[in-house]
């Protein structure tokens, strides 16, 4: 542990999420991790985050001591999300009053962005934000009817805006910051990201997975988790596929996961004939299949370009398993060729050519596959970026008390930031 991080008192800390389990993505992932990590170091979290309105088990229901979840409205255009009741949030102020937290730390930007500068107004203490999504490469596919170039301004010049409001934004990656400053936020910044479990490195049947789900145990088999949603360019991957075929034929593609770019991509396998090659399996519990998955595949494909981070190619790592991926902004601070991973330019052909070297060389995949566990244990564990966030925390608090002025908020101008669906209860 860091010097700074055993040298204050414990912290008591607020998370502010649109999203969290059980909707399954990276945000949600991220959340969990960090709040593990903070809880084992004696620090208390608390999240503030949507109902769904969905049955949970009753020991899922006992875990949730720490999260106060809100009444929240459904998303005509996203029907996986919800859009949590700005009025129904702020009625729980004098009970977060009572709490005494030390700081916000708000992980979307939408209600949570909003309610995190009016909250960390009424307690008086610093609000700081996790830029998660890169939302110029994400707007455009869930606002079809706005011109690319539109949205993609309209991206940059909200994505300044909400950043330039906080105390200081954390990036889960270097190329994510170098961004964000390139669109002109001024304020503290930190790149932290999202660490691995130890849970990610735990040993798991790839052979029953395969076993499970009816996939030959000597067939090769490519692998992507995650969101199966557009700006993940998983169509890139069937695409690659389909040229992989020729001197591949009995090569399988599995994509696990679910999203709104489903229907797309199944009427693509369609179009190119990929039937027999390919595999959707849907979300799978990261408790009981996940490492399994990973551990069953040959190789872990991925061809998104605009993630913060990629964290699944960390998890795909922890289990030995090696990358073929697609370099770029946040995956290009995590891959690094040979370490676990051959890295691929963004053409088909070029991309299906390097899969293809690995499946023709057994004794090089493995070996690249024993490099990507050792190099997520090196450099990736949760526990190291756990403690690395609240010290950045405390730098920021300090900053913070050393100015004795309370932290102001112009309120009208908050009013009318916040859409007024997301204001009413």
């Amino acid at each position: 542990m860091t010097k700074l991080a055993t040298a204050i008192k414990p912290l008591k800390v607020l998370f502010i999420s649109d999203v969290y389990f059980p909707r399954v993505n990276g945000v949600s992932t991220s959340i969990n991790t960090f709040v593990g990590q903070m809880q084992s170091l004696g620090h208390e979290v608390h999240l503030i985050a949507p109902e769904y309105g969905v049955a949970m088990q009753d020991d899922a229901k006992n875990s949730e001591g720490w999260i106060k979840r809100i009444p929240a409205r459904s998303i005509y255009f996203d029907p996986e999300d919800k859009l949590m009741k700005f009025g129904a949030a702020m009625q729980l102020l004098p009970m977060l009053a009572e709490e005494k937290y030390d700081i916000i730390h708000v992980h979307t930007p939408f209600v949570a962005h909003y309610l995190g500068l009016k909250l960390a107004a009424e307690l008086n203490i610093p609000c700081i934000e996790t830029y998660h999504t890169f939302f110029e490469d994400y707007l455009h596919h869930y606002l079809p009817w706005v011109p690319k170039s539109l949205a993609r301004g309209m991206a940059r010049m909200i994505s300044k805006r909400q950043c330039n409001a906080v105390e200081a934004i954390v990036a889960p990656s270097q190329p994510m910051l170098d961004v964000l400053r390139g669109y002109g936020v001024k304020v503290t910044a930190e790149v932290i990201p999202t660490g691995l479990q130890e849970s990610s490195f735990k040993a798991a049947d790839g052979q029953a997975f395969r076993l499970k789900y009816g996939i030959a145990l000597e067939r090769p088999m490519l692998l992507y988790v995650g969101r199966v949603a557009f700006e993940k360019n998983i169509n890139f991957l069937l695409e690659m596929t389909k040229l992989l075929i020729e001197k591949r034929p009995d090569v399988l593609l599995v994509v696990t996961g679910e999203g709104p770019a489903e229907a797309s991509l199944h009427k693509l396998a369609k179009t190119l004939g990929l039937e027999n090659n390919i595999k959707f399996i849907g979300y799978l519990d990261r408790n009981t299949e996940l490492n399994a998955c990973y551990e069953s595949a040959d190789i872990f494909v991925f061809a998104s370009k605009s993630e913060t981070q990629g964290l699944v190619l960390l998890e795909a790592m922890a289990q030995s398993t090696p990358v073929v991926a697609i370099a770029e902004l946040g995956t290009a601070s995590i891959l690094i060729e040979g370490k676990g991973a051959l890295i691929a330019s963004d053409n088909t052909l070029a991309f299906s050519e390097r899969v293809e070297q690995l499946l023709t060389h057994t004794e090089q995949r493995i070996e690249l596959g024993s490099r990507a566990k050792a190099y997520a244990l090196e450099k990736w564990t949760a526990k190291y970026q756990a403690e690395r966030m609240i010290d950045f925390y405390k730098t920021i608090i300090k900053k913070e008390a050393a100015t004795e002025q309370p932290i102001q908020i112009n309120h009208s101008q908050l009013s009318s930031q916040i859409p007024s669906q997301q204001a009413s209860i």
